[in-house]
């Protein structure tokens, strides 16, 4: 055998979303690009702001010396400062530069994280369904997920939650704008989940961390609002990047920033500098530190994902699929019609419409259907949605 068999097994239990857009890329190739309808990936179609453009020629040409160098590896200073002023205009914290790592995107930043909090055996608790990358994020560190159940409207149960934590809870990894649901967490239900870590954080007399990845945070509709982790609870994280905000997914650039209130603060951050370094990054790539630090107040126009979500919505619905409307991110997470959702994916397949079975999420029952992509895709696609749903 020529790799290892913890490997071959996590290749055989690799993520659905990658099993679907390559066999996406078979389908294109068979009845060309136009008649496959692509909903497989959370990979953004539009492109970044026309400020990324200018500000990345402007940096191009820069030839003052040290622009490609090592630097500490946190990050640039001037790129560390400029996320911990922004995050003090937003939060009612103070930040400084030391509070921030800039990271080799989001999944760059939660492994920072894990490696540093978690000892062999910890547990990280999960509501679910949940991007499934974080099982393994957690099996790197020799973490164990551990898995709970959420509200019908994927609302937190704060009841499970409060069940299962145990001597061996290190933290409770969160997302919100949620994918695969485009579910956003409330203030009231953070307030009662930073109330219920608090209460046991105080019973072990020692840190239940709260680690919140949000690369959505921006994409969100109809005038709703993300709460701020930090303002709910001390001993926490945020973990981010501008994949999805920006349109920069292969630029793999993002941030994690620890609250300045955190327990044992000075330790995390060292611990965070360390675990950056020998984790393999050594530091996130130089020229989009200078650019991103230049582009924090910016986005995409979300408008255009609101309508392609009100497209597919208002569609879906005409045809009976049972879904609850998502208020950000920009993904889809229909019921099946049947208990199979691995065979409703295989018949809109057939209709070439690439989703992913909600199993792959810990979701049974449902699909995902990703909609950052052209509307004429959304809208070519409809009548096949159709087709199947009468079938079923």
């Amino acid at each position: 055998m020529t790799v290892s068999e913890k490997i071959k097994t996590s290749i055989e239990k690799s993520s659905w979303i990658r099993k679907m857009f390559e066999e996406g890329n078979i389908r294109k190739a068979k009845f060309g690009a136009e008649n496959v309808f692509d909903f497989s990936l959370g990979n953004p179609n539009l492109e970044p702001p026309q400020r990324f453009r200018e500000i990345l020629l402007e940096l191009a040409q820069d030839q003052s010396p040290g622009q490609h160098a090592y630097m500490p590896n946190a990050g640039l200073l001037s790129a560390r400062r400029a996320v911990a002023d922004y995050l003090g205009e937003n939060n009612r914290q103070a930040f400084s530069p030391d509070d921030i790592i800039m990271s080799v995107g989001a999944g760059g930043g939660l492994n920072v994280v894990l490696k540093t909090i978690l000892d062999p055996g910890d547990e990280i608790i999960i509501p679910q369904p949940y991007f499934v990358e974080y099982n393994f994020y957690l099996d790197n560190h020799q973490g164990v997920p551990r898995i709970v159940r959420t509200q019908h409207d994927f609302s937190l149960d704060l009841d499970a939650i409060a069940d299962a934590i145990n001597e061996k809870t290190k933290g409770l990894l969160l997302n919100s704008p949620h994918n695969p649901t485009g579910k956003v967490y409330g203030r009231e239900e953070l307030e009662g989940l930073g109330s219920c870590l608090r209460d046991f954080s105080n019973r072990f007399g020692r840190p239940i961390y709260l680690i919140s990845d949000e690369p959505y945070r921006k994409i969100t509709y109809d005038g709703i609002e993300v709460p701020r982790i930090f303002d709910v609870y001390k001993e926490s994280f945020v973990v981010t990047s501008f994949s999805k905000d920006l349109s920069l997914p292969g630029e793999r650039i993002g941030y994690v920033a620890c609250n300045p209130e955190i327990s044992d603060r000075d330790m995390i951050i060292a611990g965070m500098v360390l675990s950056n370094r020998i984790l393999g990054y050594v530091n996130a790539p130089a020229l989009m530190q200078r650019a991103v630090s230049r582009l924090l107040r910016e986005s995409v126009d979300i408008s255009q994902y609101q309508k392609k979500r009100d497209l597919l919505c208002e569609g879906l619905a005409s045809f009976g699929y049972d879904f609850i409307k998502p208020g950000g991110a920009f993904y889809l997470f229909p019921r099946t019609p049947i208990e199979d959702d691995v065979a409703f994916v295989s018949a809109l397949q057939d209709e070439n419409i690439l989703t992913v079975p909600g199993s792959g999420f810990y979701g049974p029952g449902h699909i995902r259907i990703a909609y950052c992509v052209s509307d004429t895709t959304i809208e070519r696609a409809l009548p096949g949605f159709k087709r199947v749903m009468k079938k079923f």
